[in-house]
Parts: C-alpha cells; structure tokens; sequence
C-alpha cells in the first residue's frame, strides 16, 4: 500500500483497484480468498509468507493464468511461470551465512526447528553445503509448531558445545527459544552471545520485537534487507513507512520485498496488458528497481531476483548493525545448481573481522 501511494503521487498514468484480504496464517483461507480472487477476475497477486500456503496457491494460479508475486524468504527448489519470486533464494541467505558464521566461529553447528517445510528444507540445505566445507553438524532437532518445551534441546546444546546454533524456528517458538536460551545461559553464568552464538535466516527487526528486550541482542541474522541500509532510498523507505504505520516495527525484509513486487509490477504494467501474463513476464524482466536494498532485477529464466546479501547483528535498539554484506547484486541460484559457501564473495563493513 506505500508503493501504491507513491505510484499514485507520481504516475498518474497507471491506478490500481486493490482487493486485500488477511487468512491469518491459515491456508484454507489462503486457498479460499485467493480462488474468488482470481475468479473475480484479477490477474497479479501479491502475498503469502508461509511456504505451506505458496505451495498450496501455486496451482490455483497455473489454472487461472495469473501471477502470484512472492515476497518472502523461502527454502528455494521451485520454479514456475506463474509466480515472481521478489524474497530471497536459498544461495542469498544460507549460504552467506555458512561463510560468516564458519569463518567467524567455527565448523560445528547444531540446528533447531519447526517441523516444517521451510526448516527441513533450509536444513537439509544448511547440511549440504555445511558438511561439504567440513563442517559438521552436531546434532538437528524439531520442535511443533508453536511448541515451546525446549529444556531437552537446551540441555542438549550444552552438552554437544557447538561452534554456534542454526535457528530455523518459526513464531511463538522462535521468540520462547530465544528468551529461554538467554535466560539458561545466565543462570549458568555463561556469555551466550559469546560462547553458543545464534544464526538465523528469518529473523527480522518484527520478530526482535516478538523475543522481547531481555533477549533480542546478539543474534546474527543472514538477510538481503535491514532497516539500517545506508542509502539514500532507504532512508526515505524507512522515514515513509513508519509515517504510515506508526504501531508497526521498522520495515523487515519481508516489507521491502513487497514494496519491490508492487513497484516492479507497476514498471511491468507500464509496458504491457496486466491480463497478458506472457508479456507482463517479459515486461518485469526488463526492469531494474532501485530498491531500499539497493538495485533489484530479476533473472529472466528463473523468475527470481537479484539481491544484495547481508549479515546484520541485532541490538537492543530493536535494529541490526550490519556486519558484512555482497559487494554487488548476487544472481538468484534457487537450484543451487552453480553457487557455493566458498565463492560468495562477503565484504565485512563493521566490526573486526578481516574480508
């Protein structure tokens, strides 16, 4: 809706009638709202978070030749002409940070998270690639989702002293293992952001604000977006959303990534009939948006986008510091058919660590 406002102020030539609907994280609703979108008639939709609801839609919008604009995260292997993927791609998050977290603090991880698709996938991923670069994973355990017992699993990382720990939680559960951590690593006089650091790949400035104050610092998150990017279109990013929604946290990556779906499309439709979904493909593939990220293009076989990776360090402020970052845009690789931990080239911007 922010990019709407600013195509509106800026564009007179192009409007948009907009139908929002909320399914509240449930797919039935996802699957029912998004089937009498499309049969009203609308043709591009910009949505889902969970990979459970993408995966379920993705029909819907191959029956009814329409494109479904995603704007989050995911475990990557898929592809599709029905959908425009303007979240990162596996090669944009895990791997970046396997680089950091195993130069930075060594080769022995142990993962924690949610029985489901996106943390078995991201996993089996982490593993891969973890593994392949001598890495060894000590020990992987899933919690359900919104589940919260997690006395064993700490106890457990205790005892196996990992290098660091592979957050893939989801919510309520994520939130609870982080204050639950922190609050077992204090009573054991242990420095946890020190000695048992922890990575994620969906931790975002909306969920510092979920872990809560006495939790939220020192956690490394691997990223495309932190509100704290030093750019001019940031600057004026953050400055317009928090104008707009006051109650909300600062913008987290998967804001951004919806901004840059609306603001591509529009490019998209500029040029070509929105009900033409051949050319609205071609349209997009010829823009380059400059993004609060920085500039974001999409690869023309994949449908993916070209992102900036980022290490950023969270603060008790409820923002991140970013600690390294790509030099450039890294082309999405959602096969991981040509990228590896070794080659993604990381610039450090902060802290002491060499590049």
């Amino acid at each position: 809706m922010l990019a709407i406002d600013e195509l509106r102020a800026h564009n007179t030539e192009i409007d948009f009638d907009v139908v929002c609907c909320d399914p509240q994280g449930n797919d039935e609703l996802y699957f029912q709202q998004t089937q009498d979108m499309l049969r009203s008639g609308i043709r591009h939709v910009i949505g889902c978070y969970t990979s459970s609801s993408r995966k379920l839609l993705l029909p819907l919008f191959e029956k009814h030749e329409s494109l479904l604009w995603f704007p989050a995260h995911y475990e990557g292997f898929e592809s599709t002409d029905y959908a425009i993927y303007t979240g990162t791609s596996p090669n944009h998050h895990i791997y970046p940070m396997i680089d950091y977290m195993s130069s930075n603090f060594g080769y022995s991880a142990y993962c924690i998270g949610s029985d489901y698709i996106w943390a078995w996938e991201s996993n089996r991923v982490f593993n891969d690639e973890f593994i392949r670069v001598g890495g060894e994973v000590l020990g992987e355990r899933y919690q359900p989702i919104g589940g919260v017992e997690m006395d064993d699993v700490i106890e457990e990382i205790f005892a196996l002293k990992p290098a660091f720990i592979l957050n893939t939680l989801i919510g309520k559960s994520s939130y609870h293992f982080f204050r639950a951590f922190r609050a077992a690593c204090v009573a054991r006089g242990i420095d946890q952001v020190q000695e048992f650091p922890i990575a994620s790949c969906n931790l975002s400035e909306a969920d510092l604000n979920g872990i809560g104050s006495e939790a939220m610092d020192g956690h490394h998150s691997s990223s495309v977006y932190f509100s704290s990017v030093d750019s001019p279109e940031n600057e004026r990013f953050v400055q317009a959303y928090t104008q707009k929604f006051p109650q909300a946290s600062l913008p987290p990556v998967e804001v951004e990534a919806a901004y840059i779906a609306m603001h591509l499309l529009a490019g998209a439709l500029a040029q070509a009939d929105a009900n033409d979904i051949d050319a609205v493909r071609k349209a997009v593939c010829k823009q380059r948006f400059q993004a609060p990220q920085g500039e974001v293009y999409l690869d023309p076989v994949n449908f993916h986008s070209y992102l900036t990776p980022r290490i950023g360090l969270s603060k008790t402020n409820g923002e991140f510091e970013i600690v390294a970052q790509a030099s450039a845009p890294v082309r999405p690789d959602p096969y991981l058919v040509d990228s590896s931990a070794e080659i993604m080239l990381v610039r450090h911007v902060a802290g002491d660590h060499e590049p």
